[in-house]
């Protein structure tokens, strides 16, 4: 046995589809200016899939610092990890900025968000101590959770009844162990857009001796009075131990950040390893971070325009008959029901016969039968493209109910 036969022998519950799907439905080409409507395959598209949310992507002063930037710096500056010689001043404006508007003592950038998250937990933890976690829980969490050689515990999704016996587990084998009890949720979960129940995990906080550690990739920038997540939308923040955010998304950039109490970001600094022995972020990213803040700390417009949209497009599908889940964020999740052929079709027709795109999930990601049309709001979305949308999807769904879509995998175009 070759371990490279198995890339002949088992491509895994996506990659199996690769040469059907590849280039259209996996791995598709969005061309042209960050916006509302952008190029695929030689067609505008009103476009639902960028995590673009407060439309900073392409807003003229963000395009300028960064491309200032780049022009002053190049992309090369700070060569080398932090710790040797990748450390500038600007790095530690960035982090004061970010600490400051998460309400927090300190924070410590991350060259990526999934690969920090990856980082943290292994940096937290060690065979003393449990995890308790989510059964939603990102990838970046679940890997980082790989590394762990402790005990891990999961709870079904917001389930606080076995949150509290997944605690009480816990509890009892540190007393044996000697160590702690680091819980991990998301602020907002990128698949469905629901909530994590952050108000009602910090309320365990007075039975149980733990810490509480929040992915809120999705929830910094859009949510809370201030945009600063959703532990500010509960008003919890001084109950959220470890706040991580991510650039990717609010901020249209790349990165991210830990937020804490300086002792913990002062250890983490020197002991998150995908930090300490990668090169730093180069001062274009971080100069061009530092714009992106400015304008999400000092022109809500942006988010409440976001939110103008979100409002009116998950109003529209609702009253549509749309099951939406239990989102409470942006994120806007369109649950249909079909196979894996029919979801293809589905999409096929919303790209090619109503321009539209965005994201399709299926199995293995949600279950069997369940089809999941996952659609992200943005600020530079407008009104009419959710009169639009909604009506396209109304007729979309009538199709798909009436049995007009084949469960061809192949592609075809529905009229």
């Amino acid at each position: 046995m070759d371990v490279f036969d198995k890339c002949d022998m088992a491509m895994g519950p996506l990659g199996k589809y690769a040469f059907q799907a590849e280039g259209y439905y996996m791995f598709p080409k969005l061309e042209g200016e960050l916006s509302n409507k952008m190029i695929f395959q030689g067609k505008e598209r009103l476009v639902w899939s960028l995590n673009n949310y407060l439309g900073l992507g392409n807003h003229p002063e963000v395009r300028k610092a960064d491309a200032d930037a780049a022009k002053e710096w190049g992309l090369a500056y700070p060569m080398g990890a932090r710790m040797m010689s990748g450390h500038t001043s600007k790095h530690e404006e960035l982090e004061q900025q970010l600490a400051e508007f998460v309400n927090r003592e300190a924070a410590y950038l991350l060259n990526f968000g999934y690969q920090g998250m990856v980082s943290i937990i292994n940096a937290m933890v060690d065979r003393k101590d449990v995890i308790v976690y989510d059964s939603e829980a990102h990838a970046c969490i679940i890997d980082g959770m790989r590394l762990h050689f402790g005990k891990r515990f999961v709870y079904p999704h917001n389930n606080m009844q076995n949150l509290e016996k997944e605690l009480e587990r816990a509890t009892r084998i540190v007393e044996k162990t000697g160590g702690g009890i680091l819980v991990i949720t998301e602020g907002v979960y990128g698949m469905t857009g629901g909530l994590g129940k952050l108000d009602e995990i910090v309320a365990l906080k007075d039975k149980f001796n733990f810490r509480l550690f929040i992915d809120d990739a999705h929830g910094f920038g859009t949510m809370g009075p201030t945009g600063a997540g959703t532990d500010e939308h509960f008003g919890v923040q001084d109950k959220v131990d470890l706040y991580f955010g991510t650039f990717a998304k609010s901020m249209a950039g790349i990165g991210g950040f830990i937020a804490s109490n300086k002792k913990v970001i002062k250890y983490l600094q020197y002991n998150m390893r995908s930090q300490v022995y990668a090169k730093s972020l180069p001062m274009p990213m971080v100069i061009g971070s530092l714009k992106r803040l400015e304008l999400l700390r000092n022109e809500p417009e942006h988010r409440q325009k976001l939110w103008t949209i979100v409002h009116a497009l998950q109003s529209g599908l609702g009253e549509k008959g749309f099951d939406l889940g239990d989102t409470g964020s942006p994120v806007t999740p369109v649950m249909l029901h079909g196979t894996v052929g029919e979801a293809t079709q589905v999409t096929y027709d919303l790209r090619e016969n109503y321009n539209i795109f965005c994201s399709v999930v299926v199995y293995p990601v949600v279950p069997k039968g369940v089809i999941l049309l996952r659609l992200i709001p943005t600020a530079v979305h407008t009104l009419d493209d959710v009169v639009y949308t909604v009506n396209a999807f109304a007729e979309v769904k009538e199709k798909l109910e009436n049995k007009v879509y084949s469960e061809d995998l192949k592609v075809q175009v529905i009229k």
